[in-house]
């Protein structure tokens, strides 16, 4: 078995294990369980609803898809607070969400969609490798092209590739990098360009005229996975935390982390709207050996720290 469906398993193992004890939501179906007899630890969640950052041919898509396989029903939101909100009203059984790029960084209005739901938990991470990609209407040329519509990240992360090759061309934000190629399929004209995913040429029935415009071949998103109930399983190797607090105060959190045998893989600030200089930090940690109880506890010591869950990594090969 490779390891990424070695880790796969583990993952869903654990989500399994979340799920049955904290019981089901009298707003959604319960996701059912089967087990091949062959391989009697193996474990897929059949039916479960997941919402995700849509439309459809987003990369949100993507990393939904490889995270759940088996998912019974995806449910396209048209914003990541919408897609949350899924999961706290019962409408979804989990959601995704994009959280950071390569080379556009945290996404923050995702990030404050995230702090600021307080009964959401992260389960699981996905990291998925980005290849952008310049579409058009069928027939149009690149030396038409006059207007490049995308996500800005999308726009941010193939800046340098439209300074060279489009330099006169007008960059314009939209709410996804699918929503832009629907964008450009819809308005019939061949001066319009859009930068997404390469699946979302075939979907939209447009044209590739450009492969790989981001500015590394490097280029990664991290994607989070929630849901309500948050995992208890011994193998964990990663959990995130949001501290509420001045910026003098963040390197004594960063110290407790380090001590609790914890150490840092990313940490992202946010406003916290009260006070100049008080933050909202998402801090994710991680522990090779498994986060326990007391790497938590440790750090919790802190009234400022809130836990939003310990999880594993799963990274999409290209």
């Amino acid at each position: 078995m490779s390891e990424i469906k070695k880790t796969c398993r583990a993952v869903l193992i654990a989500m399994i294990s979340a799920v049955l004890t904290a019981g089901c939501s009298s707003a959604a179906a319960a996701p059912s369980v089967s087990t091949d007899s062959s391989d009697a630890a193996t474990f897929v969640i059949e039916h479960a609803k997941v919402s995700y950052l849509g439309p459809a041919g987003t990369y949100t898509e993507e990393a939904t898809q490889f995270f759940f396989p088996d998912a019974g029903e995806l449910i396209p939101e048209a914003t990541v607070p919408e897609a949350i909100e899924d999961v706290v009203s019962g409408k979804a059984d989990y959601a995704v969400i994009p959280q950071e790029n390569t080379l556009g960084g945290t996404v923050t209005n995702y990030a404050d969609a995230l702090i600021a739901s307080d009964s959401i938990y992260v389960i699981g991470e996905v990291i998925l490798p980005i290849s952008q990609t310049l579409m058009g209407l069928p027939g149009a040329e690149l030396s038409e092209i006059r207007t490049v519509c995308s996500h800005a990240q999308g726009i941010a992360q193939s800046a340098a590739w439209r300074s060279e090759h489009l330099p006169d061309a007008e960059a314009v934000e939209m709410a996804s990098t699918a929503a832009a190629a629907s964008y450009v399929a819809e308005t019939g004209d061949k001066t319009i360009a859009a930068v997404a995913a390469p699946g979302a040429a075939k979907l939209y029935g447009l044209s590739v005229l450009a492969e790989n415009v981001q500015i590394t071949d490097t280029n990664k998103t991290r994607f989070y996975v929630l849901s309500s109930s948050r995992l208890e399983a011994a193998d964990l190797t990663h959990a995130v935390f949001v501290a509420s607090c001045e910026a003098n105060r963040i390197d004594d959190i960063v110290v407790a982390i380090h001590n609790a045998g914890m150490e840092l893989v990313t940490i992202h600030d946010r406003p916290e709207g009260s006070d100049l200089g008080v933050y909202n930090y998402i801090i994710e940690t991680e522990c090779p050996d498994g986060i326990t109880e007391k790497n938590l506890k440790d750090v919790l010591a802190y009234s400022e720290v809130r836990f939003l869950g310990s999880f594993n990594v799963m990274e999409k090969g290209k």
